[in-house]
């Protein structure tokens, strides 16, 4: 062990990183660092960057400029090290991706069975326990098309638990959800950050961000603009464009 031990190494690092789309500028210099065990809400307008900076951590976008490295690891380019990376890395986006002609429980042992060459009766138990986890093992045998969105979303969470991931990052994942959906999805990721999950989450459930994140991230036009707790963030941001942003959020 090094001096200073590993926990010192935070579990995502992102150091001046610049992303171009054509002649658009999308992230200007970001720098943000995430200690392991922390949960980050990522706020801002639309067109901020959130997004693209959430999907820069698994190499779904490429960067232009800067470094990233996840658990002290600068991000491979390509072939079975990504691959290796992308396993570690759990993702849970807007749309819920799961595989519509397998049930339940076959898009949760996919990935075990298939990457981590798990057998398949020890895939099974762990799928059934993390379905249990998010509330819906009574769906196992069903397809996804029988399900309610928020109880595919949850699917999609345990499929990248599945995994065993180091990090999980989401990308807007309630966006796609009835309201009365999205405190079902909402209520499992808070239970995800209770039990110590690091965890990137671009997001505007101002509640959960308020109630789970141990820090928020404000974006604005490709830059972070601002960084600090939630009760310090909500009850007083510094900015002129985050107050901007929670007057017009806060007020609906």
């Amino acid at each position: 062990m090094t001096s200073g031990g590993p926990d010192l190494v935070p579990m995502i690092a992102i150091h001046h990183v610049n992303k171009y789309f054509g002649g658009l500028h999308v992230l200007k210099d970001v720098n943000l660092e995430v200690a392991r065990g922390e949960v980050v809400a990522i706020l801002g307008p639309s067109g901020s960057g959130k997004s693209t900076l959430c999907r820069t951590i698994n190499r779904l976008e490429v960067i232009d400029s800067g470094a990233i490295a996840v658990d002290g690891q600068p991000l491979p380019a390509e072939g079975a090290a990504l691959a290796r990376l992308r396993a570690q890395v759990g993702m849970v986006f807007q749309s819920f991706n799961l595989f519509p002609h397998k049930t339940i429980l076959d898009n949760v042992t996919l990935a075990p069975m298939k990457v981590h060459k798990m057998p398949r009766a020890q895939a099974q138990r762990q799928a059934m326990a993390l379905l249990e986890r998010v509330g819906v093992a009574d769906q196992a045998h069903k397809h996804p098309a029988q399900l309610s969105g928020g109880q595919q979303q949850r699917v999609a969470i345990a499929r990248s638990l599945a995994m065993n991931p180091k990090v999980m990052l989401f990308d807007e994942p309630t966006s796609a959800l009835d309201p009365e959906m999205i405190s079902e999805v909402l209520d499992v990721m808070t239970t995800l950050a209770d039990d110590g999950m690091t965890m990137v989450v671009v997001t505007h459930e101002m509640g959960f961000a308020r109630r789970a994140a141990d820090r928020v991230v404000f974006m604005a036009d490709g830059a972070i603009v601002e960084e600090s707790a939630p009760a310090e963030f909500f009850g007083a941001p510094k900015s002129a464009r985050a107050q901007d942003f929670l007057a017009k959020v806060l007020d609906h």
